[in-house]
């Protein structure tokens, strides 16, 4: 994966070049035209016509038909470019240092970082306890659970308080739409906790047994919905702690790094808005911090008694703020 994204920064130079060699050799080809199908959309009291909504429908055979003809055409078109291709492809792997690693963090007494390996394409997740000298523990090799898949996508690592369980979203058709896996970090078993339709990433409550996901919406991608799930109970009875109702809006939440708070984000281009709940009391409810205004927008950080805010309120370039845990809102901000 990490050689597809750095391969991005050159699509365009390519995808020129390639054009102008295909069109040169293909001119009197025809692609598939997708047919009209009109629908009407309304909303806000607008009315619009979507010709192409029908297309929205991905398990449709009439839509991967479609699809095919597409990709025929295109590899078609594209065939005389194939060995160019191949030629720009290696230039750039060759300038790609394929055996690395990140810069390892410490966090709650180990080390962590991540690896690859030459010649193989995806990372390898690892830890070290008490001293970069320690002998290194592998989370997880992706290069091996991405083996017989297509597309296959690791995100959103995150350890238990505790450091013996880990949380991680997956996804193996391109979709952004993960689901979250838990693994028993001592035993190497995988909980049969799965939650699905994620953003992928998961926030541990302090009991070590508790977690905190957001929702997407499987049309838009739009996250909207926070959900708490106890380990070993179905995943129906997870509880909808927040919607999000604004569709202008999205959800996120993430725990301070005090580690003493768990933190529900809503965001949107002019405003924000933040909810907290003590992370030894995930069964509590939260409480808003200040309520959204249209073009304030604040952050929020912690640390003691205090919610350390960066926010433009009177402040065009912004400015730092601070306000108690026991009572958060602007007027209290300092």
């Amino acid at each position: 994966m990490r050689k597809i994204y750095l391969i991005k920064s050159m699509a365009l130079i390519i995808f020129i070049m390639i054009v102008i060699t295909s069109c040169t050799n293909n001119a009197t080809m025809i692609p598939p035209k997708a047919k009209k199908n009109p629908k009407e959309l309304t909303i806000h009291g607008h009315t619009r016509i979507d010709n192409y909504y029908w297309l929205n429908d991905r398990e449709d055979p009439e839509v991967i038909k479609y699809l095919e003809a597409e990709n025929a055409y295109t590899k078609t078109v594209l065939q005389p470019t194939e060995k160019l291709q191949e030629d720009l492809f290696l230039e750039m792997k060759s300038r790609i240092k394929e055996t690395d690693e990140s810069v390892p963090y410490e966090k709650n007494g180990y080390y962590y970082y991540s690896r690859y390996e030459e010649g193989k394409e995806y990372p390898i997740y690892c830890r070290k306890k008490g001293s970069l000298e320690a002998e290194e523990e592998i989370l997880l090799n992706v290069n091996e659970m991405a083996e017989g898949y297509e597309f296959y996508q690791v995100r959103g690592l995150s350890i238990s308080p505790n450091n013996k369980l880990l949380a991680f979203g997956l996804d193996t058709v391109s979709r952004r739409m993960y689901t979250i896996h838990i693994k028993d970090l001592e035993t190497g078993e995988i909980y049969k906790d799965e939650l699905s339709i994620t953003t992928g990433s998961t926030v541990w409550a302090n009991d070590n047994k508790t977690l905190f996901y957001t929702k997407k919406d499987e049309t838009t991608l739009r996250s909207y919905k926070i959900f708490r799930h106890i380990l070993g109970t179905p995943i129906i009875d997870d509880k909808e702690i927040y919607y999000e109702e604004d569709e202008t809006f999205g959800a996120s939440i993430w725990k301070t790094k005090s580690e003493e708070y768990i933190i529900i984000s809503s965001y949107s281009t002019m405003a924000e808005e933040y909810r907290f709940l003590s992370a030894n009391n995930p069964m509590g409810e939260f409480k808003v911090i200040q309520p959204r205004e249209r073009g304030l927008e604040y952050s929020i950080s912690h640390f003691g008694d205090y919610f350390y805010i960066k926010t433009n309120l009177d402040a065009q370039n912004f400015r730092l703020m601070r306000t108690p845990v026991t009572n958060p809102s602007k007027e209290n901000w300092e």
